[in-house]
């Protein structure tokens, strides 16, 4: 994307910790955790275990979603000194919109059952407002999209989309998308099937043949159109004919149909092999999404991180956006040094909103974005220009 130094000054997100620091000389500490083991431990303890199941399952052994955490110790950064980094900006370009920082929310297809209340797309939504990061909201939610955005303010939504195999609705979920204010479609490749899930197979729960995260379905015209009844006076038959047809299996020829079906910019989320990031860049999409679905999908998989220099090799000029395995601000800083546009931030933040909803998803963020910017203080990279020019280097560990 190429940041340049312009008038736009990013916020000191560095100075979270001074905020902290001080509240502590008034006896106050954070009321939610600033790690990631910490953040765990207490999710862990505040989800019933059918929701943390779902949150925390990989697929298989969970071989691969343990290796996209782990292998970010394999990438290390090199410190620069004698570097004015006394202001730092990390603002991106993406889709037209300058932003201050450089990550987003991932797509969460459970957020709404995340939070006491059953609205947790509505309170991932706030915490976007709150901590000044995009939300790429799901399909998959407990409230309608056109009612999410809303709580997003003026900062900017994207809509994740899991591509029906009826036609006429993924147009309706499309144009409802555009029409409600979203600024991107990302289109989902590697979830027209669900993986083999051992933490949800055990307790044979499935929380959306339950009746959750339906909601965007069950408001469309166009699906209770193929309900003789309304989902509330017969959820069984609403939830069967949702099953029967979630999944479109897109190939490549879908490609011109998605682009013909919107003016929203068209992002392909799954796309891990360079001759797939370069057929897609080839076929004019505005943004590949370099993403393993977290090992949620596919077991016995590379880490997500360590296929992504060739995912933005092959995409040349087109973006790249990131997710799997971010952990912590460092881990943001090590994908945008390996050449990720934009990088997206999933379970943390979904714990977060198990903890205190928007205030506890935001709090999560800003504890992450602290950290990115003190490592780029601290390193020497005052732009993300910087960081990829020095890049990350692979280590022994």
């Amino acid at each position: 994307m190429g940041e340049k130094r312009t008038a736009f000054v990013s916020p000191n997100y560095g100075s979270f910790q001074n905020e902290i620091y001080f509240n502590g000389l008034q006896g106050v500490i954070p009321e939610f955790p600033v790690d990631f083991q910490d953040l765990v431990a207490r999710a862990q303890a505040a989800l019933p275990p059918h929701v943390l199941s779902y949150v925390q399952g990989g697929c298989g052994d969970e071989l691969t979603q343990d290796l996209n955490a782990l292998a970010f110790h394999k990438w290390g950064m090199v410190p620069r000194m004698l570097v004015d980094s006394a202001e730092r900006d990390l603002s991106v370009e993406l889709f037209g919109a300058t932003l201050p920082n450089p990550a987003f929310m991932a797509p969460i297809g459970v957020n709404g059952i995340c939070t006491q209340d059953g609205h947790g797309d509505i309170a991932a939504a706030k915490a976007s407002a709150l901590a000044g990061v995009p939300f790429c909201a799901s399909t998959l939610a407990n409230d309608p999209l056109e009612e999410v955005i809303k709580h997003c303010g003026d900062v900017p939504a994207y809509f994740q989309l899991y591509t029906p195999k009826n036609r006429e609705l993924a147009q309706s979920l499309i144009t409802r998308a555009e029409n409600a204010g979203y600024k991107a479609l990302v289109v989902t490749l590697d979830t027209w099937v669900t993986g083999w899930r051992p933490r949800d197979l055990k307790t044979a729960n499935f929380p959306q043949l339950r009746g959750h995260v339906l909601e965007n379905y069950f408001c469309d015209p166009v699906f209770r159109s193929l309900l003789q009844a309304p989902p509330e006076e017969d959820m069984g038959t609403a939830i069967l004919t949702w099953a029967g047809i979630f999944g479109e299996v897109l190939t490549w020829e879908h490609i011109p149909w998605l682009r013909e079906s919107t003016k929203l910019p068209i992002v392909l989320k799954g796309i891990c092999h360079e001759e797939d990031a370069r057929k897609a860049a080839d076929m004019g999409v505005d943004a590949i999404y370099c993403s393993n679905h977290g090992g949620r999908q596919a077991n016995g998989g590379l880490a997500a991180i360590d296929m992504l220099p060739a995912v933005v090799n092959g995409a040349g000029s087109t973006p790249v956006l990131f997710d799997s395995g971010i952990r912590s601000g460092t881990d943001i800083i090590k994908a945008i040094a390996l050449g990720a546009s934009a990088v997206g931030v999933g379970r943390p933040y979904t714990y977060g909103l198990a903890l205190g909803g928007a205030e506890g998803a935001a709090h999560v963020l800003k504890c992450m974005l602290a950290e990115a910017d003190l490592l780029m203080a601290v390193n020497g990279y005052p732009t993300l220009e910087r960081v990829r020019t020095e890049g990350a280097h692979r280590q022994s560990v």
